[in-house]
């Protein structure tokens, strides 16, 4: 986290202090949008930033992403390395279009090379919220701790119909395979409904993950991927 975020998540601060920090953040969002109006409809992949190009993990996301993008959808990522960058190198390498969502970090801040285009932003909940707001599916490749926030964001905001219900793809069932257990456990203890866990689908077969993306995606909301939204040049804008 940046210093001022940090200050921020310390509790009251002063009026002037709070006000301040709000105005950045409305900054931060207004770079988001204006950087990725004009991005969509995406599919949002999460993944660890740690697998290298040789690892199996980078490999399988390099070619779900690009089997994605043939569906006409844009990759989008956190922008970094490791799985982020294999699904947009994916995207790349078959033409596809791939943009990303940078967390500005003392280490793995980095923009992958695979990237069509992307923003810098200081707030890990301003680019969930912009990861979140341009895709139509996610999918969740392994990783670690910040892989589980976006993957259980998303999953709350579709469960609480704060969003459509959008399809989220769990990919590597044998990695995932304690997450599972224990979202079946909460089930059980009916902490979540019985049809939550129909809400995502697990999976190990590109070709199942792809089929359940056209199903509930691109048919179910009747996708239409050129967007009627113009670049306005008095704003500089560019698709």
């Amino acid at each position: 986290m940046t210093k001022q975020e940090i200050k921020f998540l310390e509790g009251p601060q002063s009026r002037w202090q709070d006000f301040k920090f709000s105005i950045s953040v409305l900054f931060e969002f207004i770079k988001g949008f204006r950087a990725l109006h004009f991005a969509g409809p995406c599919v949002t992949i999460f993944g660890s930033a740690r697998f290298k190009e040789d690892h199996p993990y980078y490999k399988k996301t390099e070619e779900l992403s690009a089997r994605i993008a043939q569906l006409g959808f844009t990759i989008m990522t956190g922008g970094g390395p490791g799985i982020m960058e294999a699904a947009n190198k994916g995207a790349r390498e078959i033409g596809g279009r791939s943009v990303g969502c940078n967390i500005v970090l003392p280490h793995e801040q980095e923009p992958n090379p695979y990237l069509d285009k992307w923003v810098n932003i200081k707030f890990f909940f301003v680019r969930k919220t912009l990861l979140i707001k341009y895709s139509y599916a996610f999918v969740v490749m392994p990783g670690g701790f910040g892989t589980l926030d976006e993957y259980f964001e998303a999953l709350t905001l579709i469960q609480c119909k704060k969003i459509n219900e959008f399809p989220i793809v769990i990919f590597d069932t044998e990695f995932h395979k304690e997450l599972i257990d224990h979202i079946n456990l909460m089930k059980e203890k009916q902490t979540i409904s019985p049809n939550d866990t129909n809400l995502f689908l697990i999976t190990d077969s590109v070709d199942e993950a792809i089929d359940y993306i056209q199903k509930n995606g691109i048919n179910k909301f009747d996708l239409q991927h050129e967007r009627p939204y113009k670049p306005l040049r008095w704003l500089f804008e560019h698709k």
